[in-house]
């Protein structure tokens, strides 16, 4: 029998509106009908459910028009930055791309070398290392502690000769990538550090598991070159030297930088991550090397010089001195000596003060040697002739001065052979005294002629720092200068402007300006001959062989103050000068000035020896007694090296005083 279904139980629906009963027809409202009352036993109907209140949304257009201008006012910004990227700063920001895309550095031109005239190198360049470091590597993140500049540089600063903390400082450098530590260290240098770099290397690779820290792994080295002198302090004053950036700061080095230096070129190459890309190529400029100078020196007289005059100035306690050989025929210097000197290879050990060239930088009085000059204006003029009698008494009265010889005398009866010979400054003014009807003629006179032998004038080397001298015009000359220049005092010059003058009476009168530099090789390997030296007529051939037969008595002759200047088998003439010295850094006069000046042979001339020595303070003063061997001793070596035989003539020998009886 099948079960029965359970009854349906009705489930109210909503209640239908309230049909609106039409008004009572006075117009005014119904008393609404009360609600039926159920019947009993049945459950009172639920009152009807009230419908939700329905929302009505707002119109969307006008928040579409907004969303719609925001993205386009978005788009539009996005637009306009497309456009100055790729199209108005395209050119910078391309600029700025290739900065850390490409990578630059500058190729070091490699610097000529200085010879001598035969080719010997007196400076070059040999390669060397700048040895950098990146400070990031030694950071405690990096590098995994804290002290890491501190290890690193305590393994450094032996090797490269710095102080630790220094070392340290560098390697702490914040936010930088690079910072030099040592320029131009020596290859030996470069590998020190690679071998500890290796070490520490594999140290690293077997502690920690392999993940240690290479203490050194952050020092890199960069190629370069380091200017070295293979002879030491030879001819340094002549050189000069090279500062820490490879320019040349002083003599040669300085005079001729642009020709030395050559061109530095540029390499330029695709970078990743500090690496090179093989195989993006590179492009550049290559470095042009500068070209080799060739000087007139010769490097063997050079160091015969060098001795003799660092000899001397140690005997005598002097403050300084120097030798000057010039070739009489051609003006070219063959040496230039300075003493004390320095050793360009360790600027760090020089003292400052000889770190010059005096021989061109130092202005002081000649001296007697300075006479020669006055005599080639009398013979030239034709006032007097060798043989001329000069009576010299022991003082001259002359303006406001008393003037006196070296020593004191009696009356000397003199030829102006002797007045040279004994180098009387009385015979010299008495005999320079005949040059004009007046003083202030004479004056004239004699300036012209010390102005044609180069006095006042720069010598024409070009050398830094090189003085011209002081020559007063003869109107400005004061009334002691009158008296007191044409022998020796009153004016001023340098070894290269006395030696020139000794040069131009052995060249026949014809002075030639002094050269220092033959010529140039460039990078071509073609040697460029330099300038032919500037020539002119100061005395006639006759007046300069007189002169120099005259200068043969101060030497040869036993009334003649230079006889220490003899050289056997050679005929020599020269002229000593002992001059009163003004003191630099008092102002005054204290000290002498000792001096010998001359050339040989003296009948075929070949070359000039000049010799000056600052303030000696031992043993004598006398430009004889201490130049004279040096002169004697440069001399000779000199005219062994360029084979210069004996002449085998006799010399001339010239009166030197006269008989005053009738």
């Amino acid at each position: 029998m099948p079960p029965k279904e359970p009854p349906r139980r009705r489930v109210p629906g909503p209640a239908r509106p309230a049909r609106p009963r039409p008004a009572a027809a006075s117009g005014g409202p119904r008393a609404p009908r009360p609600a039926p009352r159920p019947a009993a036993g049945r459950t009172a109907p639920r009152p009807p459910a009230r419908r939700p209140r329905t929302i009505r949304l707002g119109n969307p257009r006008p928040r579409l028009r907004l969303v719609s201008l925001g993205l386009t006012l978005v788009m539009l910004v996005f637009v306009v930055r497309l456009l100055q990227v790729q199209a108005v700063d395209a050119g910078a920001y391309a600029a700025k791309a290739d900065k850390y895309r490409f990578q630059e550095y500058t190729l070091s031109a490699e610097r000529g070398e200085i010879t001598d005239r035969n080719g010997i190198a007196l400076a070059a360049s040999v390669d060397a290392y700048d040895i950098t470091a990146d400070p990031k590597l030694f950071t405690p993140e990096e590098s995994g502690t804290a002290d890491a500049p501190e290890r690193a540089a305590a393994l450094l600063a032996p090797i490269l000769g710095k102080r630790p903390a220094e070392l340290a400082k560098k390697l702490r450098t914040p936010k930088s990538r690079y910072t030099l530590l040592a320029r131009k260290q020596t290859p030996q240098v470069w590998n020190q550090i690679k071998d500890l770099k290796r070490f520490y290397g594999q140290k690293a690779q077997t502690s920690a598991g392999g993940k240690g820290v290479n203490l050194l792994g952050g020092v890199l080295s960069e190629p370069s070159s380091k200017r070295v002198y293979p002879n030491g302090g030879l001819a340094a004053g002549i050189l000069g030297y090279v500062n820490a950036e490879g320019r040349g700061a002083g003599g040669v080095e300085s005079m001729l930088d642009p020709e030395l230096a050559g061109k530095d070129g540029i390499i330029r190459f695709t970078q990743s991550g500090g690496r090179q890309v093989p195989t993006a190529g590179s492009r550049g400029t290559p470095a042009v090397p500068g070209s080799d100078i060739e000087l007139t020196i010769d490097r063997d007289i050079q160091w015969a010089a060098q001795r003799a005059i660092t000899e001397q100035v140690e005997k005598s306690a002097a403050d300084r001195g120097y030798v000057v050989v010039q070739d009489t025929a051609t003006g070219e210097i063959l040496a230039m000596a300075n003493a004390p000197g320095f050793d360009p290879n360790d600027l760090s050990a020089a003292n400052s003060a000889a770190m010059g060239n005096a021989a061109l930088q130092d202005a002081y009085e000649p001296g007697s040697t300075s006479k020669v000059m006055s005599m080639a204006a009398v013979l030239e003029e034709g006032k007097a002739a060798p043989d001329t009698h000069v009576t010299v008494p022991n003082r001259l009265h002359r303006g406001d001065r008393l003037f006196k010889d070296d020593v004191d005398h009696e009356t000397w009866y003199l030829t102006l052979n002797g007045v040279l010979a004994k180098s009387s400054n009385i015979g010299t003014i008495l005999a320079t005294g005949r040059l004009g009807p007046t003083q202030a003629e004479s004056n004239k006179v004699l300036h012209s002629y010390l102005r044609r032998f180069g006095i006042g004038s720069p010598t024409g080397l070009g050398y830094p720092g090189e003085t011209s001298g002081i020559l007063a015009k003869p109107q400005d000359w004061s009334t002691s200068q009158q008296y007191t220049i044409p022998f020796g005092q009153g004016l001023s010059v340098n070894a290269v402007q006395a030696a020139s003058v000794y040069s131009t009476i052995a060249n026949g009168g014809m002075r030639i300006a002094p050269t220092l530099v033959r010529g140039t090789r460039g990078p071509d390997g073609r040697f460029a001959r330099a300038p032919e030296p500037e020539r002119s007529r100061v005395v006639s051939e006759k007046t300069a062989r007189t002169l120099a037969t005259m200068l043969e008595s101060v030497v040869e002759d036993r009334e003649g103050t230079g006889t220490k200047a003899a050289i056997p088998g050679y005929r020599v003439a020269g002229k000593t000068g002992t001059a009163n010295r003004v003191d630099p850094e008092l102002g005054r006069y204290k000290g002498y000035t000792a001096s010998f000046a001359g050339f040989a042979p003296a009948d075929k001339p070949r070359i000039t020896v000049y010799c000056a020595v600052q303030n000696p303070t031992r043993g004598s003063h006398f430009g004889g007694q201490i130049c004279g061997p040096v002169y004697k001793k440069v001399m000779e070596f000199s005219l062994k090296t360029l084979h210069v035989a004996p002449t085998g003539d006799a010399p001339a020998r010239l009166p030197v005083t006269f008989d005053p009886t009738p």
